[in-house]
């Protein structure tokens, strides 16, 4: 038996039909090209309708349009990426406060901030371990609205030093519960591609640009 060749009629044929499925996509002047053919061979007893001729003149400009505002768009889109990264490249080495219901106790200590509403009342902020357990009551007194800072010196209700690691944060105003923020350093920053910039902060870990709550 003889062996088939690779590359043969067959696979000449399939590449040939993948070529030509390629080809079948109508620009604007292949359009306006199919048009003038139909205007010129036209059955002169029974005229092309110029309400439909110009139906189909709208039709394809507003195609070309939309083909057009894409291209605008990606454009723009490509030019805010580049701007995110200059914007967010000149934010390494500063302190940036982000959204966190935990953060990583340092040696210093651990920073951050309570987002207090109007009339809030007295703001706690309670320190927690893996299980849930309270380690700490940090009382805030009554801030006004907004980002109410705290430090936690890293130690339990009893002074005892804790070990640098990981801990649950929770706040609230009054009885209202609020969102806990977190303080670090900004070691770097990265693309995400759909999301935009991103930034690496030291003791929290990767984080958008976009979601940054406060500059220090």
């Amino acid at each position: 038996m003889s062996d088939m060749a690779v590359g043969g009629p067959a696979s000449n044929t399939a590449a040939a039909a993948t070529s030509a499925s390629k080809d079948k996509t109508m620009n604007q002047a292949d359009f306006l090209s199919l048009l003038v053919q139909q205007m010129r061979n036209q059955d002169p007893t029974k005229p092309m309708d110029s309400s439909q001729m110009v139906s189909q003149l709208a039709q394809i400009s507003q195609v070309s349009a939309t083909q057009s505002l894409q291209t605008s768009f990606d454009t723009l889109s490509q030019s805010l990426q580049g701007n995110q990264m200059l914007q967010a490249s000149s934010m390494v080495g500063r302190s940036v406060t982000v959204p966190s219901a935990a953060g990583q106790l340092q040696a210093t200590g651990l920073d951050g901030a309570v987002n207090v509403p109007d009339g809030g009342g007295t703001v706690l902020v309670q320190v927690t371990d893996a299980s849930g357990n309270v380690l700490r009551t940090l009382n805030l007194g009554t801030p006004g609205a907004g980002l109410a800072t705290f430090h936690w010196d890293g130690k339990d209700e009893g002074g005892t030093a804790l070990p640098p690691g990981s801990y649950g944060l929770k706040a609230q105003a009054g009885n209202t519960a609020v969102a806990t923020y977190v303080s670090g350093k900004v070691t770097g920053v990265g693309m995400t591609g759909s999301d935009g910039a991103y930034l690496d902060v030291n003791g929290f870990g990767g984080v958008l640009l976009s979601q940054v709550a406060q500059i220090n």
